[in-house]
């Protein structure tokens, strides 16, 4: 089993790819890709057939994963010295 320095329920903020700077809880992790999904991040749509929550079938938008390596934890992202420069300069 591998080992991440993310967690289920953590606080996390994306760092680089398309999503940069968003930020959200970790909804689970795809340890065989070494993905996560996040809430409110990577948001991608699906279509989902007829049935009895949906009668007509719809488009559902749900979490996509983005790659752990594009994780950081909120707290470590706060604290970091380039947020702080970041934020002095602004």
């Amino acid at each position: 089993m591998q080992k991440f320095h993310i967690k289920r329920g953590d606080d996390v903020v994306v760092i680089a790819g398309a999503n940069k700077g968003k930020s959200g809880k970790v909804l689970e992790l795809l340890a065989a890709k070494q993905r996560a999904r996040v809430e409110g991040v990577a948001m991608i749509k699906r279509h989902v057939r007829k049935s009895e929550e949906n009668p007509n079938g719809a488009i559902v938008e749900r979490e996509g994963s983005v790659h752990v390596s594009n994780l950081m934890l909120k707290s470590k992202f706060d604290a970091s010295t380039k947020r702080t420069a970041v934020a002095a300069e602004a």
